[in-house]
């Protein structure tokens, strides 16, 4: 496994850094995580924590937030989009983008349903959110949370929205995994693994968490990235579980590592 480092040992290690939030195998960083080892990227991991102000890390990189990537003296990348871009650059040889400007196109296209602001993780984050919010404004568990469900757009009305926006994704790429098997393809795009292939492995997450042998998580996230909604439950093609698990076996760490001092 990598090593895991300080903000501050960071600060002055060279080469590239991945910046991932400790404790919790949140997509956006699983994902970035995902590029980096198929491209065979080895970095320190560098410990953020969610909810804190993680003020040493934003004197650095001028981001309190993970995933992010720094690579030397570069400006840190913490967009989905740019970490991709940052492991093509350096990794061309191990291809995660096509090189058809077609699959490309629609490959960003549904990256960006699954990881951009409004797509599944984001939605699903606000239904993570609602239960929480919905208590009185004095108790510790809104408190907990309130912070991070403003800072991402968290209302009642948005969090009554999200199941249908979340279904409307996962129907999205279930027709599109299904193309691709009819066409006798096993990847989600084209005829080889891409990064639309790890993003859907990670983000699939939050719909069906990995079991806890090979996933370990506070037992509270669990029981949220768990929470089922029956317009979730009729959108989801269980064949996509299917390849998530199968990326998983051939392409991607297993168990997953969450970091120092995390205990189950």
């Amino acid at each position: 496994m990598p090593e895991w480092i300080s903000v501050e040992e960071a600060q002055t290690a060279p080469g590239l850094r991945l910046v991932l939030t400790a404790g919790v195998p949140g997509p956006w960083g699983e994902a970035a995580k995902a590029i980096f080892h198929v491209k065979g990227l080895a970095c320190p991991r560098v410990a953020q924590f969610a909810g804190q102000p993680n003020p040493a890390l934003m004197a650095w990189t001028g981001e309190i937030n993970a995933p992010q990537a720094i690579l030397d003296d570069e400006p840190s990348r913490a967009h989905w989009s740019s970490l991709i871009l940052l492991g093509e650059r350096l990794a061309p040889d191990k291809p995660l983008v096509p090189e058809d400007p077609e699959q490309r196109a629609q490959m960003f296209g549904l990256l960006h349903e699954l990881a951009g602001e409004g797509g599944l993780g984001w939605s699903r984050r606000l239904m993570l959110f609602s239960p929480l919010m919905e208590l009185a404004p004095d108790h510790p568990g809104r408190q907990s949370v309130a912070p991070m469900a403003e800072r991402y757009g968290y209302s009642k009305e948005a969090s009554e929205r999200a199941p249908e926006r979340v279904a409307d994704i996962l129907g999205l790429m279930a027709n599109q995994w299904s193309r691709q098997r009819e066409a006798g393809h096993n990847y989600l795009i084209g005829d080889r693994l891409s990064a639309l292939d790890l993003y859907w492995a990670a983000f699939a997450a939050l719909i069906e968490p990995l079991p806890h042998e090979v996933c370990p998580m506070p037992a509270g996230l669990r029981a949220g990235y768990s929470q089922s909604h029956p317009t979730l439950d009729a959108a989801l093609d269980t064949a996509l579980l299917d390849h998530r698990q199968r990326i998983y076996d051939e392409w991607l760490e297993l168990p997953i590592d969450l970091g120092p001092g995390f205990r189950p």
